[in-house]
């Protein structure tokens, strides 16, 4: 799924906090670059972000709990 930048970079935040040092460097060094205005993410740094948001929203294991 692609995600516009500002949700992407949104979520980068959330990621730069991360317990996994080398998602936490990536997601700094984002936030970084992205001070720039010219700045725009690369493809493969932009697939690395939907990636990064899918896992962290568990996209990749979706469940359906009903309730009766």
């Amino acid at each position: 799924m692609n995600r516009p930048l500002d949700v992407l970079l949104h979520h980068m935040r959330i990621s730069s906090n991360s317990h996994d040092e080398w998602e936490a460097n990536f997601a700094q060094s984002i936030l970084k670059q992205a001070k720039r205005k010219s700045w725009k993410p690369s493809q493969k740094q932009t697939a690395i972000m939907n990636r990064l948001v899918s896992e962290s929203l568990n996209e990749t294991e979706l469940e359906v709990l009903e309730e009766y």
